[in-house]
């Protein structure tokens, strides 16, 4: 079992083996415009904007203090002008007396620190009030707390204590904590290794429309894990994952697009879906798209343009890339060249909300629990 609840697990990088990826239609470049000709670029459709995940009225993030990132904003309380006490002592006043709001929002600055407001980080303060959140029964509360449990903060850490209030969150309608519970299960080994309990719960999570949970299951459903396999459903899911901004959803649902599985063939969303993650900074989507793009068999070649992507690639530590981004060079005309390389430069990843949070909480390659399991039934 993981030691903290950020898991931050090792990434299995997926990079492709080499030129051989086939696709059709417009593709995009880096910056969303097309790189092909200006007739062709007349007729494709311009890069699909990100969704960013859509916020839920009580269902909040693993910690809660990074509840926010759904772009919610942190409880505010009104101060009155002629009031003699600073927001600190009116926070603290009111945290005291029992307002719900108070106390989160302490929990929140004392756990990162409030400069604007001079509060210094302190994980036990931080403790402090997210235990009296909690023991009001406020659902987000409780799974907070059983964050901070579950990674030491401000408290001695105890995993048994952090999984019997993610289960109490859970039971109360937390989509996060069945998220949370679900991980565990998946994650750990020998009896605690529980993975038809891990589908099970990704199955409640996701009719009440938490994103990971509709990835986790879809990626299931996908490879056949704990469920017969389906890849219709499987497509469904992965979209609406995707759809939320999540980089590796997008990455696996252009994969569906190009190979037609669980939906038409489909060689031009499947790139728009890869310039979707592309722009993110997410590495077997770059690869995979540099590819297409050298290739040219259903697709235009567009040497200039794999290369940048190979070049960004091989910045990230691909060899692969470095290597197949000097086989390219030959193709290009010193201005070309150098050009690329500018853009190559310039280049900085955009990950959306979702993406961090799930790599932040749950770690950069979620779907690896499944594949590895998968992996030892075929050994």
């Amino acid at each position: 079992m993981p030691k903290k609840i950020f898991f931050l697990m090792m990434s299995t990088i997926l990079c492709s083996a080499g030129f051989e990826a086939l696709a059709e239609g417009p593709v995009l470049s880096l910056t969303g415009d097309s790189v092909i000709t200006k007739s062709q670029e007349a007729q494709s459709e311009p890069l699909q904007k990100q969704e960013t995940a859509k916020a839920q009225a009580e269902d909040k993030g693993i910690f809660s203090f990074l509840n926010f990132w759904q772009g919610k904003d942190k409880p505010k309380l009104e101060i009155d002008a002629d009031a003699q006490e600073t927001l600190l002592q009116k926070y603290t006043r009111l945290a005291q007396n029992g307002d719900l709001n108070a106390q989160m929002s302490l929990g929140y600055m004392y756990l990162y620190g409030d400069s604007e407001n001079n509060i210094k980080q302190d994980y036990k303060e931080a403790f402090k009030y997210y235990e009296m959140a909690a023991n009001q029964g406020d659902n987000v509360a409780i799974n907070n707390l059983g964050s901070l449990y579950y990674s030491g903060i401000g408290v001695e850490q105890n995993i048994l204590k952090a999984t019997q209030l993610f289960a109490k969150a859970a039971d109360l309608g937390n989509t996060e904590a069945m998220v949370n519970l679900a991980f565990i299960d998946i994650s750990s080994t020998g009896q605690s290794y529980k993975p038809q309990e891990a589908v099970d719960l990704f199955k409640k999570a996701s009719k009440l429309n938490n994103p990971t949970a509709h990835f986790m299951l879809g990626y299931a459903y996908y490879k056949g894990f704990m469920v017969e396999k389906n890849k219709i459903e499987a497509f469904n899911l992965i979209k609406k994952a995707a759809n939320s901004g999540y980089d590796e959803a997008q990455y696996v649902l252009a994969n569906m697009y190009l190979n037609g599985d669980g939906t038409p063939q489909n060689y031009g969303t499947g790139v728009k879906e890869l310039n979707r993650a592309v722009k993110q900074g997410h590495l077997p989507s770059m690869m995979l798209l540099a590819n297409i793009l050298a290739v040219g068999k259903k697709y235009p070649k567009n040497i200039f343009q794999a290369y940048v992507l190979f070049n960004v690639a091989s910045v990230k530590g691909n060899e692969e890339a470095a290597k197949k981004r000097d086989v390219l060079e030959t193709g290009l005309k010193i201005e070309e060249l150098l050009q690329a390389q500018a853009q190559a430069a310039q280049f900085v990843p955009q990950q959306s909300p979702m993406t961090q949070y799930i790599n932040q909480t749950f770690g950069e390659n979620i779907k690896q629990y499944i594949d590895r399991e998968l992996n030892k039934k075929e050994k």
